[in-house]
C-alpha cells in the first residue's frame, strides 16, 4: 500500500508541476519576447544608423586616400590638406564608434537578451538580429543544433572551429554551422568577433562532452541503481517508522490508560475512557500519516536529482519548503515593530480596565461615595466602559493587524456587520432597554415585583431579559423592551423605611356599628404574624352602598416576598374576630331572604339561649 500511494503521489506531483511550469513559463515567455521585441527595434535602429555612417565613412575615406595617391610630390601643401581631412575622419570615426560602444553598453543593461541553453545551463545571450532572425530564433536554432550533436555519437571536441567571414565568424563542428557571431553581438558582449566566437567555441566543447559523459550508459545505470537504493531504504525507513510508531503508541497507551477516568458532569458522561482512547488512537494515527507524508516529501528531492532532466524538480520541490518559511520568518521579523506597538496599546488598556475595576468595587462597597451615582451602577457602568475601552482599542489595534488592508478582510467584516445589523434588531432593542432599566433602577435582584400581570420576586438581570419568579416556583422570562414599555410595580423598595401597606376591603351592613368593625379590624390586623404593630393598622371606609358599607383595613410589612402568607393569615383573623363578636359578613342580600331564625356564625361562636 506504501509503494503504491508513493508512486501515485511521484506521479501526480511531477505531472502537476509540470503543467503549472508550462503554464508559467509561457506566460512569463510571451511578456519577455514583448519587451524583447521593443527594445531590440530601438537598438536596431541604433545600429542600422551606425552602420550607415561607417560606410559612408570608409567611401569618404576611400575617396580621399585615392585623392593623395593622386597628388604628386610637388603639390606638398594639398597633399597635406587632404591628409589632414583623412585623419580628422578617422577621429571622428573613432569617437563614434567608441560613442557607440557606450551607447550599446548602456542599452545592454536594459535590454533583455535571449539566453541561449543547454541544459539548465546558458551558455551566452543573444542580443541582435541576424537578417530576418529574431534574438529569439537564432537561439532556439543554436539550441536545437547544439541538442542534435549531442545525440550523436560522431561529437569530438577537435571537429570544432571557428572560421573567419568578411563581418562575422562562424562557430563550425566539421562541416555543420552551429552559430554565427556578428560585428553586433560582440559589440553587446564588448569584445571582438573571433575572441567571442572562441569563447563560445570552448564553452560548447565543456558542457557537450560533460553531458555525453554524464549520459553515458554506466552513468545512467548507475543513476537507476542509485534511485533503487533511494526508494529501498525509503521504503525500509517508512516501515521502521510505523513500527516504531506502533510500540511507542502501545507503550504511551500503557502508561496512560489507567490514569484516563472519562469526562462527567454532573451525572452526564461526555466522554467515557473508551471514547478518549479511540480519540487518542486516531490523532496518533493522523501523526504517523502526517510524518510518513513528510518523510516522502523530503525523499523526493533526493529521487528527482539523480537525474539531470528532474533536477529543476527537486529545486521547485525544496523551494515549495523553504521559500514559505523564508516568507513567514521574512514576515514575522518585519512585522515585529507592529506587534510592539500593538502590546504597548493592550498592556496600556488593560491597566485602564483594572483601574476601572478598582474604582467600580470601590463604589460597589461604599467605600466611594460619588453624589447622584448609586452603588448598584457601579457593575453595569463597569462592563459598559469595558466594553467602550476595548472596541476603542480594537480600531486603534486594527490598522496593525497583518491583512487589515486587504479587500478580502474588509469585505468579510462589512458581511458579517450587515449580518449582525439585519439579524440582531430585537436583540439590540433588549439591550438598549437593559441599559436603560439598569439606571432607571425600577428593581434590584430579590425584590417583589409586578410586571405585567405576573408577580414574583426578580432572580436575575441580564443586557436581553429580566427573569422571576412567582410563589409557585415558576420561573418567568420577560424580555427588557417589555419592561421598559409596560408598568412595574416594586413592592420591596420602599418596605423597609415606610413598610408596604397590605390591604383588604369587606362589606358589612349597615346594623353593624361601624366603630366596632373598625376595632374588630385593628385586632384581625394586629393577631398577624409579619404585620407591624407600628405604625398601627387603620381602616378606611372607602364607600357608602345602598345595602352595605366598605371597610377597608391597612396594615404595615416589612417582608412582602411573604404577602401571599400574611393576606391568608389576616383573612382568617378577620373572620376569628367577626366570629367571636357575632357580626356576620355577609350579604344583607341574603339577610332580606332568609327566615332570620338562625344567624350566618359558626354553631361554636352562637350565644347559648338563656335558662
Amino acid at each position: 500500500m506504501i509503494k503504491s500511494l508513493f508512486f501515485s503521489l511521484v506521479a501526480l506531483l511531477v505531472s502537476a508541476l509540470s503543467l503549472a511550469q508550462v503554464n508559467a513559463d509561457s506566460l512569463a515567455t510571451a511578456k519577455e519576447d514583448s519587451l524583447r521585441d521593443q527594445q531590440l527595434e530601438e537598438t536596431n535602429k541604433m545600429l542600422v544608423q551606425a552602420d550607415s555612417l561607417a560606410i559612408s565613412d570608409s567611401i569618404e575615406a576611400k575617396a580621399l586616400q585615392e585623392k593623395i595617391a593622386s597628388i604628386k610630390n610637388k603639390n606638398a601643401a594639398e597633399k597635406a590638406k587632404l591628409q589632414k581631412q583623412l585623419d580628422s575622419l578617422e577621429a571622428a570615426k573613432e569617437f563614434r564608434k567608441k560613442k557607440l560602444k557606450e551607447q550599446v553598453q548602456a542599452l545592454k543593461s536594459e535590454t533583455l537578451g535571449v539566453p541561449v541553453e543547454f541544459h539548465g545551463d546558458t551558455l551566452y545571450f543573444v542580443y541582435s538580429k541576424l537578417g530576418p532572425f529574431t534574438p529569439a530564433n537564432r537561439a532556439a536554432n543554436v539550441q536545437s543544433k547544439l541538442q542534435a550533436l549531442c545525440d550523436e555519437d560522431s561529437f569530438s571536441a577537435d571537429l570544432l572551429r571557428v572560421e573567419a567571414g568578411e563581418e562575422s565568424h562562424d562557430v563550425k563542428h566539421g562541416s555543420q554551422t552551429l552559430l554565427t557571431v556578428t560585428l553586433r553581438d560582440a559589440f553587446f558582449e564588448d569584445t571582438s568577433t573571433d575572441k567571442l566566437a572562441n569563447k563560445i567555441k570552448d564553452q560548447i566543447a565543456d558542457k557537450v562532452t560533460a553531458y555525453q559523459k554524464e549520459h553515458s550508459f554506466f552513468t545512467m545505470v548507475m543513476r537507476f541503481v542509485w534511485l533503487a537504493v533511494v526508494i529501498i531504504v525509503l521504503l525500509i525507513l517508512i516501515r521502521v517508522l510505523r513500527k516504531g510508531w506502533e510500540w511507542g503508541t502501545n507503550k504511551l497507551l500503557a502508561r496512560i490508560r489507567p490514569k484516563l477516568n472519562g469526562i462527567s458532569f454532573k451525572n452526564y458522561e461526555f466522554l467515557s475512557a473508551e471514547r478518549i482512547e479511540g480519540i487518542i488512537l486516531w490523532v496518533l494515527g493522523v501523526l504517523r500519516l502526517l510524518f510518513i507524508l513528510l518523510v516522502i516529501y523530503l525523499a523526493l528531492p533526493t529521487i528527482f536529482s539523480i537525474f539531470p532532466e528532474t533536477e529543476g524538480i527537486a529545486r521547485q520541490l525544496f523551494g515549495y519548503v523553504l521559500t514559505p518559511v523564508k516568507s513567514f520568518f521574512s514576515a514575522l521579523i518585519g512585522y515585529i515593530p507592529e506587534l510592539i506597538t500593538i502590546a504597548v496599546i493592550i498592556f496600556i488598556t488593560r491597566q485602564i480596565v483594572r483601574l476601572l475595576k478598582f474604582l467600580a468595587m470601590e463604589i460597589a462597597a461604599e467605600k466611594l461615595v460619588i453624589p447622584g451615582f448609586y452603588p448598584d451602577w457601579a457593575r453595569p457602568t463597569l462592563n459598559l466602559v469595558k466594553v467602550i475601552v476595548y472596541a476603542f482599542a480594537f480600531i486603534i489595534i486594527f490598522p496593525y493587524l497583518p491583512g487589515s488592508d486587504s479587500p478580502v478582510f474588509q469585505g468579510v467584516s462589512v458581511f458579517f456587520g450587515v449580518l449582525i445589523s439585519l439579524g440582531s434588531s430585537s436583540a439590540i432593542s433588549n439591550m438598549v432597554s437593559g441599559l436603560v432599566i439598569t439606571y432607571m433602577r425600577p428593581f434590584k435582584k430579590g425584590d417583589r415585583v409586578r410586571i405585567g400581570d405576573t408577580v414574583g420576586d426578580v432572580i436575575e438581570k441580564t443586557m436581553l431579559v429580566t427573569r422571576l419568579r412567582t410563589i409557585k416556583n415558576e420561573d418567568v422570562t420577560i424580555p427588557n423592551s417589555s419592561v421598559l414599555t409596560g408598568n412595574t410595580i416594586n413592592y420591596t423598595s420602599s418596605s423597609q423605611q415606610l413598610g408596604l401597606i397590605l390591604h383588604a376591603t369587606i362589606t358589612i351592613g349597615y346594623d353593624v356599628p361601624w366603630r366596632q368593625v373598625h376595632e374588630l379590624l385593628i385586632e384581625a390586623a394586629l393577631n398577624t404574624e409579619l404585620i407591624e404593630h407600628e405604625p398601627v393598622p387603620f381602616v378606611l371606609q372607602t364607600s357608602l352602598d345602598d345595602f352595605y358599607v366598605s371597610y377597608q383595613i391597612n396594615a404595615y410589612t416589612k417582608t412582602p416576598n411573604k404577602g401571599a402568607k400574611i393576606y391568608s393569615d389576616l383573612y382568617a383573623n378577620i373572620q376569628d374576630s367577626f366570629n367571636r363578636a357575632g357580626v356576620e359578613i355577609m350579604s344583607p342580600h341574603y339577610e332580606a331572604e332568609r327566615d332570620g331564625s338562625t344567624p350566618a356564625v359558626p354553631p361554636e361562636y352562637r350565644q347559648k339561649p338563656e335558662a
